[in-house]
C-alpha cells in the first residue's frame, strides 16, 4: 500500500480525524485506527453511524444551551424542577456531571465557554447577556456559579457574580470542595455533591 493509494488516503484521513479528540496524539490515533480496521470493523461502522447521527441530530436547548435533540432539553422541559435555582456551568459535560450527583433539582444555564482574555474571549462571547436575561425572569432566587476552579473559571464566576448582584440577583459559588485547577467534568461525584451542599 503506497502513500498515494486510496487506502492510504482513507487511513490517513481516519488518523487525522481521531487526532481531533482531546488528548489523542499521532501514536494514539494510529493505534485506534489500526485496531478498528484490523479487529473491529463492525465497531468502526457503528461508531461512524453514531457520530453521523449525533452531528446531524443534536443541537442546543433553546433555554439553557445544553446539547439536545429537541427544542428543550429534558431538564428544561421538566416542570418538577425547582425554578428558584439556576446553576451556571461552562459546558454540557459539566451539567451532566452535576446531574449525576442527584444533589441538585433546579435548572441550568450552559455558558459554552469561559472568560479568557488571552484568547480574546470576554463576557459577551460566553453569553453573559443571555444569562442575565434568563436570571431576571420571574421565580429565580439564586444563581449558582459552578464554573471550574481554574484561573479562567474563577474570572468567569467573579465577572458574572458582579453583574448578577448589580441587578439584585443573589449569586453563590460552589464551595472549595472542588480542587483548585480542576475541570468539573473530571471531579468525583462525591466532591461535587459536597460542593453543591456547602456553596456560599
Amino acid at each position: 500500500m503506497t502513500a498515494s493509494s486510496p487506502e492510504a488516503g482513507a487511513l490517513e484521513a481516519l488518523i487525522e480525524a481521531l487526532k481531533r479528540l482531546p488528548g489523542v496524539g499521532q501514536k494514539s490515533a494510529q493505534r485506534m485506527a489500526y485496531h478498528l480496521l484490523q479487529h473491529d470493523r463492525d465497531g468502526a461502522r457503528l461508531m461512524a453511524e453514531a457520530l453521523r447521527a449525533a452531528a446531524e441530530g443534536i443541537g442546543h436547548c433553546e433555554r439553557c444551551h445544553t446539547f439536545s435533540e429537541s427544542a428543550l432539553c429534558p431538564v428544561c422541559a421538566d416542570p418538577e424542577r425547582d425554578a428558584r435555582q439556576l446553576c451556571v456551568v461552562e459546558t454540557p459535560a459539566d451539567q451532566a456531571a452535576l446531574e449525576r450527583t442527584n444533589s441538585y433539582r433546579g435548572y441550568y444555564f450552559v455558558l459554552l465557554g469561559r472568560v479568557s482574555p488571552l484568547d480574546g474571549v470576554g463576557v459577551q462571547q460566553i453569553g453573559a447577556a443571555e444569562l442575565l436575561a434568563r436570571a431576571s425572569e420571574g421565580g429565580v432566587e439564586e444563581v449558582i456559579l459552578a464554573s471550574s476552579f481554574t484561573a479562567e473559571g474563577e474570572a468567569t464566576a467573579h465577572v458574572l457574580a458582579e453583574a448578577l448582584r448589580s441587578r439584585g440577583i443573589r449569586a453563590t459559588r460552589l464551595a472549595r470542595g472542588v480542587p483548585v485547577g480542576s475541570e468539573l467534568e473530571y471531579v468525583d461525584l462525591g466532591t461535587i455533591a459536597h460542593a453543591l451542599v456547602d456553596r456560599r
